[in-house]
């Protein structure tokens, strides 16, 4: 079976040291994409103009799928390649270079650094987390049938199409560990079916027939795993919007906070009554408008609104249960207003409540780390009650913290911070607390893979009790940490 698995840094690592031992093939090339060292860098250098069916093949070709090379091309995100140590040499109209250093791990000679450095296997839980702080949004898109049946004891009905001439049918994926036994298809008129309980969220999937693993053809919704693999996704809905009026409109198409307010990719579908789109938001707060043959419009049947900074009104979804920030004092301010990490730092969006002891709103946030502000009569103030480490700074809040970074051995240090990706490698905007003669910093973590480093009194360090790690474009390493549910 080609099992469904997630690139890791050192296999990446492993597949390019055989290219550079390999005597000239010094520049590989594969539809266009090349990939070749020089002058101790490893480089990917991809024409402006090569084709999608391209890209994929390169990808797979060389377990690139962790670089996001995809996301690169469409929209300039580096994120992802900068964590991982690569450099955007060139980005114009000729096409893409990307380099990184190719630095020996120092351990090797040491049998068991070696086996340190390797000995970490991703759980199934931390390869396909079903919810992910970085998945905001998503949504299915069928062809030939429509998407699956959500039943009311939120079994999900996966439907395969066809095979009425397989002798027998299973269904695996991200939700049962891929077991290739666990769930067998019952077989209908038209086809399989199997009810499997799912959580709102993403899961990976495929069919089994006979023996033979395929994808879901019908499914227009695949994904690489990075390892030559090639997996279909659902996602299990928890939000719909359903329009009763413009019955006459062309196309009805969503667009919100969450995508970025991209228009026309999320397109209400003909229903029973008017039209709908069911899809999967992570919990919090989202805003969003109708787009109504290119016009944007709020949402007539959603009552739930906030201003738009435009003299009008966004629709709103929210999920999850709602936390009350509350301002005491400031009797004479005349407007508070409530700003964040998690709104994007509007200042017209959530005007607070004036109350006996002072000024409060309630607002839904999902777990994460967000970063907060109060503007009162124009001026932004941190949280009295939650004071910044640092003056000008904004307040932090951690909402169901999932772990706990310790640094030991430094009881004598002035300053600690925590940086990674969890904030975007800030230098100062993680400030670790004294504990006994420890330095910890509770956060949450989302499920999967992350790089962080200790910065002690102005000096970046890994972690010294992590033996896992990975280089960098600095050849200092970061330490790497994996999270499971």
């Amino acid at each position: 079976m080609e099992m469904s698995r997630t690139i890791s840094p050192l296999r990446l690592r492993a597949v390019l040291l055989w290219l550079l031992l390999l005597p000239g093939l010094l520049h590989a090339q594969n539809s266009g994409g090349k990939y070749g060292f020089k002058k101790g860098r490893m480089t990917i250098e991809l024409p402006r103009n090569m084709r999608p069916s391209a890209l994929d093949s390169f990808i797979s070709q060389y377990n690139l799928e962790e670089l996001q090379l995809r996301s690169l091309i469409r929209s300039g995100e580096t994120e992802a390649l900068r964590q991982l140590g690569w450099q955007l040499e060139r980005n114009n109209a000729a096409g893409i270079l990307l380099s990184k250093i190719m630095a020996p791990f120092r351990g090797w000679g040491k049998a068991d650094e070696r086996i340190r450095f390797t000995e970490h296997q991703p759980t199934f839980a931390e390869r396909f987390p079903a919810v992910n702080n970085g998945l905001l949004y998503g949504y299915n898109r069928f062809r030939n049938k429509q998407p699956f049946a959500v039943l009311p004891d939120s079994s999900v009905r996966f439907f395969f199409r066809g095979h009425q001439n397989s002798r027998q049918v299973k269904l695996a994926g991200s939700f049962n560990d891929w077991d290739p036994d666990a769930l067998s298809m019952v077989r209908t008129d038209s086809g399989w079916i199997a009810d499997v309980k799912l959580a709102p969220g993403k899961y990976w999937y495929k069919f089994i027939a006979d023996g033979h693993w395929m994808v879901d053809n019908d499914n227009l919704v695949k994904e690489n795993d990075g390892e030559g693999n090639t997996n279909s996704i659902y996602f299990r809905p928890n939000t719909t919007i359903q329009v009763k009026d413009f019955a006459g409109a062309k196309n009805i198409f969503v667009a919100g906070s969450f995508n970025n307010w991209r228009n026309g990719e999320l397109e209400l579908q003909p229903a029973t009554a008017g039209r709908q789109l069911s899809f999967y938001l992570a919990a919090g707060t989202h805003t969003y408008k109708l787009v109504v043959d290119g016009q944007m419009l709020t949402d007539p049947a959603n009552p739930n609104r906030l201003p738009d900074g435009k003299d009008g009104y966004n629709s709103v979804v929210a999920l999850g249960k709602p936390r009350t920030f509350v301002l005491e004092g400031f009797a004479a301010a005349q407007k508070v207003v409530l700003t964040g990490s998690f709104n994007a730092w509007r200042n017209f969006e959530l005007p607070m409540r004036k109350t006996a002891r002072g000024w409060e709103i309630s607002y839904v946030l999902g777990p994460g780390n967000y970063t907060y502000r109060f503007e009162v009569d124009g001026k932004a103030i941190a949280d009295p009650a939650n004071p910044p480490h640092q003056q000008d700074a904004p307040s932090l809040l951690v909402i169901d913290p999932n772990h706990t970074f310790r640094l030991k051995g430094y009881a004598g240090a002035q300053q600690v911070y925590l940086a990674g990706d969890v904030n975007k490698w800030n230098s100062n905007s993680l400030p670790m607390q004294k504990d006994g003669e420890d330095w910890v910093l509770p956060m949450h973590l989302w499920v999967g893979k992350h790089r962080y480093k200790f910065i002690v009194d102005g000096k970046w360090i890994l972690d010294p009790a992590n033996k896992l790690w990975e280089n960098n474009e600095f050849d200092t390493g970061n330490s790497i940490l994996w999270v499971g549910k």
